[in-house]
Formats: structure tokens, sequence, C-alpha cells
């Protein structure tokens, strides 16, 4: 090899071969980091959504009845409508509103958040009030004099003005589960929290729904077996939604208390927040290990869910008897 092809393959070759090298660490690097930045979104994700599992229960226990009497072809693309309706809401709504107010107002969010955990406390409380006194405060809102298209319509359009709130409470939940990480983290957590959430209620919805016809389904096949599971599936899926609601009904008024304690606490008001922790630590006290924490977790739920409760009968209370008792004085 000559003295100047010598030169050119040192000056030239073995820096193109190590720069190479370099890059590539470079984008194993980077690599690197955006897996442990999806691990830690997907985690982060994971946690708010938990973190806000008693609205999702509530949510799938109360979007069943928008479909209930319609015919079964119509139930899917019902419940697709709603689904769509909820994404647009999280996304285009709630989204943007709730990222402004994290990003320069983030004191707002623990009053937010109070305002959320009394609307779970009444909401909860209200079901109590219902199955006691066997009414339902949204039947005089259904329009009963709407057939086909425009009840659909209608039930879809109550369906996803139910889902905005429930929504809501579900976005910032999740939100003050993140709210020390970087706007982008956030943003990405949401959006993420956004769509898990509505595969899974929907999802879930839709299978409720769907059972019956399942069982149905198998009821008339020739097979033994398959015609005692789908008569089982046929008979149990009233138990399941009574189930499913009763669970609802707890996990509203837990998550609503808890929501409250702990708020009222960010808010500067640290007595109740620490009385529920003087109740967990006493039961945790009592024994020792994985018991202890279970004792714990369950005081601080029942305290919680009493809290929910007392407060959103309160708040039931006047937002059932005042109205009563200016009709009364109006009328005489």
């Amino acid at each position: 090899m000559s003295f100047d092809r010598l030169c050119t393959f040192e000056l030239w070759e073995v820096p193109v071969a190590g720069g190479l090298v370099a890059l590539l660490d470079d984008v194993a690097a980077l690599a690197k980091v955006a897996a442990a930045s999806v691990d830690d979104i997907g985690a982060a994700a994971g946690k708010a959504s938990v973190k806000a599992a008693g609205v999702v229960v509530d949510d799938t226990a109360v979007t069943p009845r928008y479909v209930h009497g319609f015919s079964p072809n119509r139930e899917l693309p019902i419940i697709r409508k709603i689904a769509i309706g909820s994404i647009r809401n999280k996304l285009l709504i709630i989204l943007p509103v709730a990222m402004i107010l994290s990003q320069f107002l983030p004191q707002a969010l623990p009053y937010l958040l109070i305002a959320g955990g009394l609307f779970l406390c009444f909401e909860g409380a209200e079901k109590v009030y219902e199955a006691i006194t066997g009414g339902h405060h949204g039947d005089e809102d259904t329009p009963v004099v709407l057939q086909g298209p425009e009840l659909e319509k209608s039930m879809v359009s109550g369906a996803i003005r139910t889902d905005l709130i429930l929504s809501a409470e579900i976005m910032v939940i999740s939100l003050s589960s993140v709210e020390s990480e970087p706007f982008v983290t956030r943003l990405l957590v949401l959006i993420v929290v956004a769509f898990l959430i509505t595969i899974l209620v929907y999802g879930v919805v839709a299978l409720i729904v769907k059972m019956d016809d399942v069982g149905l389904a198998l009821a008339q096949r020739e097979s033994t077996f398959s015609q005692r599971i789908g008569r089982g599936l046929v008979a149990a899926m009233p138990k399941v939604m009574a189930v499913l609601t009763v669970v609802g009904i707890a996990a509203m008024l837990w998550v609503g208390g808890h929501i409250l304690l702990v708020n009222v606490g960010e808010a500067g008001f640290h007595w109740p927040a620490d009385r529920l922790h003087d109740v967990e630590h006493w039961f945790s006290d009592l024994a020792h290990g994985s018991f202890g924490g279970v004792l714990s977790w369950t005081s601080g739920t029942v305290v919680s869910a009493l809290v929910g409760l007392v407060v959103g009968a309160i708040v039931v209370l006047i937002m059932h008897l005042i109205p009563k008792r200016k009709k009364s004085v109006s009328a005489h």
C-alpha cells in the first residue's frame, strides 16, 4: 500500500468507523432513555388509573342503563358512540383545562379535587337515598315521548354529559398523582390514562351488556354443558349488575371521602387528614407484618367511606329538601 493510500486510510476510514461506533452508542443510550421514559409513563399512568378506580367503577356501573330497552343490534353502536364522546370529553375539553391549571395555577388543584370529592360523595349518598326511597333523580330527565333514532340520540347525549363529569374526576385525580412531573410527562400520562380508562370502562360495559346474548346463544346449543353455562350466565347477570352497583356506590363514597380528607389538608386544614392517619397507625399497630397493613388500609377505607357518606348525605339533604320547601312555600 502506498504512503498516500495509507494516510487516506488512517485519516478517513478509521475516524469514520470510530464515529459510527460512537453514534451507535448514542443511539443505544437514547433508546434506553426512551424505554425508561415509556416505562415511567406507563407506571405513572397505571398508578393514576388505580387512584381513580372509584370513579371508574361508578362509570362502569352507570353506563349500561343507557342502552336498557333498546334492541340488541343497537346496544354496541350506542356504546361505541358514548365511548367516542368520552374520548372527546377527555382530550378536547378536560385535558387542555387540566394542563393549563397544573402549569399556571397548580395551587387550584386541591380545591378542584375537593369539589370533585364533594361530587362523588353526593353521587354515592344520593344512590343510597334512592335505594332507601325507591326513587331515581334522573327519571324526570328521560324524554319518554321520544322514539327510535331521536330517543337513541337523546340517551347518547345524556350519557356523554354524565361521562363529562365522571371523566373530569378521573383526569383530575390522575393529574394529582403526577403533579410533580414535568409538563410533557404529565401530558403523556393523561393521554394514556384517557385511552386506557375509556377502553377499560366501555369494553367492560360492552361485555356486560352482551353477556345475556352470549348466555342465550349458549343455551340454544345442543351440548348440555353449553346449555347449563348459558342459563347460568343469563341468571347471573342481574346479580352481577346488583353487585357492581353496590361496589360502585361504596367506591364512590370511599374515594370521595378520602379525596376530601387529603385535599382539605393540602388546602391548609390538616386536622381531618391527621386524624385519618392516627386511625390507620392505630390499627396497623394491632398486628405485625402484612396483616397490620391490611387492618390499616381497611380502617382508612371504612373511615373515608363514612366521611363520604356523612358529607354526601348533607349535600343530598340540601339539594333535595331546599327545592321541595321552596315549591311548597310557592304553592301556598
